[in-house]
């Protein structure tokens, strides 16, 4: 058995997991509100011993051998992926409905066809019906949405917006100058952000509860701004030409594998018989 062909044909697996992750990571480095997703990288030797306590069977036994294979147990493979949800840079906008949360772990709400959903794209915009909607045309949701199941609508005759660092919206009517306070952007954060994952479009499904919380008094809403992409451009050519070359020298391991070294038995043996 040749194991060393199977670690190479593993890590060139890796790589290739890789280079799918960081080309992700890329097309979206000017996506508003976009978080970078990382891989991390171990072998089944690791897992096993972490996991073996909870196996069926008592380890250094024959039935527990079967979980090992020691021509794979050291193959590097994808462990683990996560999320890395720190805060992007807070460009400024000229829209009054760009929102931003300026802290980490907290989201918009909105409502998609496939239920509630979180984000931290807050490039928001008006419908013609006046409703709050993100790019997509989901709908924003207000504070009291689990109260009353309406979205925020903004009238056509309400020409000035202001909103607080709590979501608080308020607006005037006609030609007043006054403000009034007006519905409240509903902002979340999920008691464990390891249980979000991504749908694509800036979209959080949370697989935890779905009865959601709002945060009163957040203090991180900043209207006309909009937090960028944390991916580092630089960073991620730098892991794309890395994890390039290591396909590269995995290629050329698993050809010394089957070509020299299969010739040179070949011929050794042919030698000796």
């Amino acid at each position: 058995m040749q194991s060393g062909y199977y670690s190479s044909a593993a890590g060139m697996v890796t790589q290739f997991n890789r280079l799918d992750t960081i080309a992700n990571n890329l097309a979206n480095v000017n996506t508003a509100g976009f978080k970078e997703d990382t891989l991390v990288v171990g072998d089944f030797l690791r897992l096993y011993k972490e996991a073996r306590d909870e196996l069926p069977n008592a380890n250094h036994t024959k039935e527990a051998a079967q979980f090992l294979n020691r021509a794979m147990n050291k193959a590097p493979q994808v462990v683990d992926e996560f999320t890395d949800y720190s805060l992007g840079n807070m460009q400024k906008s000229d829209n009054s409905l760009d929102m931003a949360l300026s802290k980490e772990g907290l989201f918009f709400l909105v409502k998609t066809p496939n239920g509630v959903r979180l984000t931290r794209d807050g490039t928001f915009t008006k419908d013609d019906e006046g409703k709050l909607i993100t790019k997509q045309g989901y709908e924003v949701l207000p504070s009291d949405y689990f109260v009353s199941n309406q979205p925020i609508v903004l009238n056509q005759g309400e020409n000035a917006i202001e909103i607080d660092k709590n979501g608080q919206i308020f607006t005037n009517t006609g030609n007043g100058m006054r403000l009034e306070a007006a519905q409240k952007l509903f902002v979340v954060q999920p008691d464990n952000i390891a249980l979000l994952k991504k749908e694509g479009n800036g979209l959080y499904r949370y697989e935890g509860e779905n009865e959601f919380a709002n945060i009163e008094d957040s203090d991180a809403v900043l209207q006309g701004f909009v937090e960028k992409s944390n991916v580092n451009a630089v960073k991620m050519m730098t892991q794309l030409i890395e994890a390039n070359r290591l396909v590269g020298m995995y290629q050329k391991a698993m050809d010394t594998q089957m070509n020299d070294m299969n010739r040179d038995a070949i011929e050794k043996i042919a030698r000796k018989s």
